[in-house]
Formats: structure tokens, sequence, C-alpha cells
């Protein structure tokens, strides 16, 4: 059955309170004025060795009006949901923007602000967008999470942990589950109005096995991704639970006593599990265009994929097609219209190995030259202002590729790298390394057992430009994260990544306890 907007959200105000602050940013002279009003439901469940050990239920509510007025952002929030309230915190929201227009002009005075690439100083223009009146969009889910009593949440999380407790070599076991319902309401004066539903949720397992006579330990998670569905993704659609909690006791066991990695070259057949934050980290984040132009370093820097560079850094092997898409079903960063009231759309970022695009808002496109905003604004609360922020990032599979069986087929030797650990890259997104949760090692086309202490190192280019072949779209997988970092203050978005497994070759691996000796 289709969901409707909740009725306790769609019950407030919402018209009238974007009519009253919209107005009033107008009567004060505003070129521009939107308005959003949110409700954002979190809530969450650990145990540890399946008794409970926290849980949290949390509801963010409240409104934000931005405004450009004198060329100049303005920015203000409330939580009192009155008109006259509303109202007031138009009139912040211009005050605001009169101070910023202040300390700008004093600065470029003094040679202090950077100019935009056309050389104006600080002049905020956005980029055309038709308008959108009336407009519903939910997400794709069948079950919503709330709906589901917290006692039968509990219950699965713990009868999951006491399957791999009650297995051989698991000493502890870790268990979560994070759930988001998400409610937004946005209003412009160009006349757009837009009000949406979203759900997300995160479950996740984490098995450790301890070995009392050396006192060594290692662990190992289960690889089902954060994703935008409901309820069900837990009891049926979506993922094999019973097959992954049935495999980990043995992996783990197995993995406890893999070998050391020896350090050289290898051909690595990367699967989705590991590569969608690679994906993330040198790709995702380097095509943000706020990053490339210099204008955003929080969170690892800005980027090495220059504006000048567009239409002509070869980004990786011709094999490599990425996409920026805000459009993906059960994508954690799809959406129908973004915080700035863009429709959500699907565009190229890296065609046939060259970067020939970037994630954009209203105002970087409209300094760039773009025609439109490809809809990446977005705000983590009511009482933060929009940011430009990460679509889903995709690595596009190849129609006829090979499986994951076929691509370790064709490996002599090598390491089959499976599920995300740590990683570490630089302020300009190109040196990193990266880890995992298992690693395989290939030998004449065969897995022939687990190695421990991998890490892939690499530039972006380099690891991009050596990908020989990709996956067919049997071995594609939506991966993604709930806590990707951007801006200060900071702001945290949820995004997915999906991708094939893929085969690069000659890539350099290093053993991590002996890097750490160093």
């Amino acid at each position: 059955m289709p969901h409707t907007i909740d009725e306790a959200f769609t019950a407030l105000p919402l018209r009238a309170l974007a009519d009253a602050a919209l107005a009033r940013a107008r009567a004060l002279g505003a070129e521009h004025a939107d308005f959003r009003l949110e409700r954002v439901r979190s809530a969450s469940w650990r145990l540890r060795d399946a008794k409970p050990a926290g849980s949290s239920d949390t509801t963010d509510l409240g409104y934000a009006v931005r405004v450009v007025h004198g060329g100049t952002w303005g920015f203000a929030s409330g939580v009192d949901l009155t008109m006259d309230a509303a109202a007031r915190v138009a009139s912040q929201a211009v005050a605001m923007a009169k101070l910023s227009a202040q300390v700008i002009r004093a600065a470029g005075a003094g040679g202090g602000t950077p100019a935009t690439p056309s050389g104006q100083w600080g002049t905020v223009e956005l980029a055309d967008e038709p308008v959108h009146a009336d407009r519903t969009w939910i997400s794709s889910y069948e079950i919503d999470p709330f709906s589901v009593p917290d006692e039968e949440k509990v219950a699965l999380l713990e009868e999951w942990s006491r399957r791999l407790l009650d297995a051989d070599g698991v000493d502890h076991v870790d268990a979560s589950l994070l759930t988001v319902h998400e409610n937004k309401f946005y209003a412009d004066t160009a006349g757009t109005a837009t009000t949406q539903q979203r759900v997300r949720l995160h479950p996740a397992l984490n098995a450790v096995s301890v070995d009392a006579s050396s006192g060594e330990f290692d662990s190992m998670r289960t690889l089902a991704p954060p994703t935008g569905r409901g309820w069900e993704y837990l009891t049926g659609t979506g993922w094999d639970w019973d097959g992954e909690l049935a495999e980990i006791p043995e992996l783990l066991a197995e993995k406890m006593r893999a070998p050391s990695v020896e350090p050289g070259l290898y051909d690595l057949v990367v699967d989705p599990s590991n590569l969608w934050l690679t994906i993330h980290e040198s790709v995702g984040h380097a095509t943000e265009l706020d990053r490339a132009l210099g204008y955003e370093a929080a969170y690892a820097g800005t980027s090495f994929a220059t504006f000048d560079r567009l239409g002509t850094l070869k980004y990786g092997s011709q094999l490599m097609n990425v996409t920026g898409d805000r459009t993906a079903e059960h994508g954690l960063a799809t959406v129908g219209y973004d915080d700035e009231g863009v429709a959500a759309q699907s565009w190229d970022l890296v065609k046939d190995g060259v970067l020939v695009g970037y994630q954009l808002d209203r105002r970087i496109a409209k300094l760039t030259g773009f025609e439109r905003s490809n809809g990446c604004a977005f705000a983590d609360s009511p009482a933060h202002v929009p940011v430009q922020r990460m679509a889903n990032v995709s690595l596009q599979p190849d129609p006829a590729g090979m499986s994951t069986e076929d691509l370790i087929g064709s490996v002599d030797r090598g390491i089959y790298v499976v599920g995300d650990r740590s990683w570490s890259i630089d302020m300009q997104r190109y040196n990193f390394q990266f880890t995992g949760q298992r690693f395989f090692r290939i030998e004449n086309g065969r897995i022939t057992g687990q190695l421990r202490d991998v890490a892939y190192q690499a530039t972006t280019t380099d690891f991009w430009g050596s990908m020989a072949a990709v996956g067919g779209p049997q071995t594609y997988v939506l991966g993604g994260a709930f806590n990707c970092g951007k801006a200060q203050p900071g702001q945290v978005a949820a995004v997915s990544h999906g991708c094939p497994s893929a085969l690069f070759n000659g890539v350099n691996i290093l053993n991590t306890t002996q890097e750490a000796g160093r």
C-alpha cells in the first residue's frame, strides 16, 4: 500500500507559517527567500553480548528562513510555530544578511575576501530552477520502523546476537540499529512548495574473537549496508541475514589463524562492500565543486580535481563511469527535491575515465556558468543552513561484465578485499590508503585462505587508472554511510554509493603492523 505523509506533520500550519515568513522577507526587500520546516525523528538501540547497552529516541522540530538580500545570504531559525514568530525569524534572516554585507564590504576593501570565479565580491546569485508547486514525494519503503514496537526491535537484535555468541570462537557481540524518519516542507518566493517523507535505517552486528593464550583478538562485522528502506530490510526484503550470520563465525575463526600479508604489488578484486568507501573519499568528496573551488576545506580539505580540469582530467581507466544521483531507489541521499527546491536528478561525474561533472547547489552553479543546479543542497536539521552535500555517487557496472567469481578467476596473484574498515586520505583527496574487514589470498584464480594486516595504498588517479575490469550488474550493491561530515559548524548527512566488484592491477599493499612499527 502506498504511504502518505504523516498526518501529525501535515496537521502543522506549514503553508501559513511559510506565507508569513516569505511575505515578511519580501516586504523587507529580499531578492529571494525560502522557508523549510522539518521534523526529524532519530532512534537507536545498542546491545552488548545480547543485553541492552543503551537506546535513544529524539525528535528535532523547527523551521528555517534563508534569504538573499542585497546580494548577501541571511539565515535564521526558530521553533515557535506561530505566524508572528515565523515573520520575526524572517526579519532576523534579513538583518543577518545586512550585517554580513557590512562585513564582506569591509573585508573586500582590505583585500581579505577571495573573489568568485567571475571576479565578483561575494554577490549571491542563484541558478534558475523551474517552479515545483504543491509537490509531494515519499521514499521507497514498506514498513516504517517507528511503527514496530521497540520490544520487537530489541528481541530481533538479541536473537541475532545469541546466534553468534553460541558459535565456537565468538566471545563478544555488539549489535546496533539506527533509524530515522524525516519529514520536510519547503516553500520559496518563486512559488515552489514541496512536502517530503524519508525513512532510513542501519543495522549492524560485530563479532569479536579473543585468543586467551596469546591475548590476540580480532573482529568481523556484518556487510549489510545502511539503506533507505523500512523494517522489511531486517525481516525479509533486501538482505540475507540468516546466511550472513551463519558464515561469520567460521570466517572469523579463519581470520584469527590467517598469516600476515607480505607487502608488495598485487592485483586486487575489490568487493562493493569495500569499494563504496573508496568511491566516497576519492570521488564523492573530490567532485564537490565547492571543494574544487577552494570554498570548502573542512573534513579533509579541498580537491585535486580543480575546476580548470573539467573535461580534461583523466580520473581513471576508460572503464570508469561514475554518476551523481539523487534518484536511486533506496539511496540514503535520494530525495524528490533538495533544500533549495531543486528537483532530484542523475548526471555524469566521470565518463569513460574523464572528469565531466561536479556536484552543485544553486549558487555554485550560477558562479561557474552551469544553467542549473543538480540538487545537492542539504541541511541536517532545521537549525542549520543548507550547504552543498554529496549525492549518491556510484560506479556503474559493465552491462556485460563478469561475476565476482570470474574476476577472481582471472587473477594469478592477488587479494580479494571485502568489507570496509579504516581509511586515510590527504587534503586534496589524492593520496590514500584503505583497509577492510576480510582479505582473501588469490592464487592461480582461486581463493586459498585469508590474510591479515592488509591495507592498499595509491593516489586517486593511479588507483582508478589501474581498473582493468568492472563487474556486471549482478555484482552491484548500494553501500553507504549515515555519518558523512562536512562544513563548519559541522553537519552530518547520510549517503549511498553503488558499485560492482572491480579488478585493479598492480596495487601497492602495505602490512599495517609493519607500518605501525616504523
